[in-house]
């Protein structure tokens, strides 16, 4: 049975991907998805960077 891929938008480009990180890079805190261009930008040299995971279209 094959499967529908799924995408989400990133939520600092509002761009659709089929890869998003779930990080954590500013002072409030808040849970995020990036797409990879935006995860290379706040993930760098950033004391409020927090990784939370992958979050992939295709599933196992």
């Amino acid at each position: 049975m094959a499967r529908s891929l799924r995408n989400k938008l990133c939520s600092l480009c509002d761009q659709s991907s089929f890869i998003l990180y779930r990080v954590k890079y500013s002072e409030n805190g808040n849970w995020v998805f990036v797409c990879p261009q935006c995860w290379e930008k706040v993930s760098q040299n950033n004391p409020f960077y927090v990784y939370g995971g992958t979050w992939k279209a295709k599933k196992k």
